[in-house]
């Protein structure tokens, strides 16, 4: 397939979308559609940006929710050229653009205070040290805070969006309040927050956030969704949600 380099393979995503991977690489999980399911959308007018883009999950996903163009930025070539071969394999190359850059470059792109919507899946664990990083540069990237902190992620997408404009991330329960407290210095007041349990009595793994620039205090704790069911398939709730049903 013309589409595909040497050692990637085509994997089917969700709504007739599919998506270029490689085992070399870090491949997308289901935090960053569920993200892409969670947030609010401009449907007809305006844009969005999506950081840390990867291979493009989270712009593919949001592309069957909206009309509106969506950039990606992406620090790491390989994977902004994998998100691209795979926005044109989807036909989707019209309407989705991936950018190579670092997001804590202020004139990385062009129109800084006017994006609709903002998402991040930025990585997970707030490990700057050598030793506890993956032998994978790919994978330690994509979890550890190798190339920017939450915190410079947070100050990104707020400079990007517009008065009003919302912002959505996905991260651990565990930082939770940092990422409140990241959110409300850089004036995005939480407004939607939702939680993820992989199965029923266990404690959640993912927080979904949404936040609005300069918005008025109030946050809205959303009914919580659980993965799994006991013998380990997912819940017929999940998969709703996870197909955008």
């Amino acid at each position: 397939m013309s589409h595909l380099s040497e050692g990637e393979r085509l994997d089917y995503i969700t709504e007739g979308l599919h998506i270029i991977q490689s085992k070399e690489v870090f491949a997308f999980s289901i935090d960053a559609v569920l993200l892409a399911r969670f947030t609010y959308i401009p449907v007809t007018k305006g844009t969005i940006i999506d950081l840390c883009s990867g291979n493009g999950i989270i712009p593919l996903v949001l592309s069957t929710r909206s009309r509106v163009p969506i950039t990606g930025i992406e620090l790491q070539p390989r994977l902004a050229d994998m998100a691209r071969r795979s926005a044109q394999y989807n036909n989707l190359d019209h309407k989705l653009r991936f950018i190579e850059g670092d997001v804590r470059n202020k004139n990385i792109i062009d129109n800084i205070g006017q994006a609709d919507l903002v998402t991040c899946n930025p990585p997970y664990f707030a490990t700057t040290g050598q030793n506890e990083w993956n032998d994978n540069p790919y994978f330690t990237n994509a979890r550890h805070e190798r190339n920017g902190t939450l915190t410079d992620m947070v100050e990104a997408a707020s400079q990007l969006v517009k008065q009003k404009g919302k912002v959505s991330m996905v991260l651990r329960p565990e930082r939770l309040s940092e990422l409140m407290e990241a959110y409300r210095k850089y004036r995005l007041e939480p407004k939607r927050l939702k939680c993820i349990y992989p199965k029923e009595g266990k404690n959640a793994n993912i927080v979904l956030l949404e936040g609005m620039k300069d918005g008025k205090p109030g946050l809205t704790c959303l009914p919580p969704l659980t993965v799994y069911t006991e013998d380990g398939k997912y819940t017929e709730e999940f998969r709703k949600y996870y197909e955008g049903r």
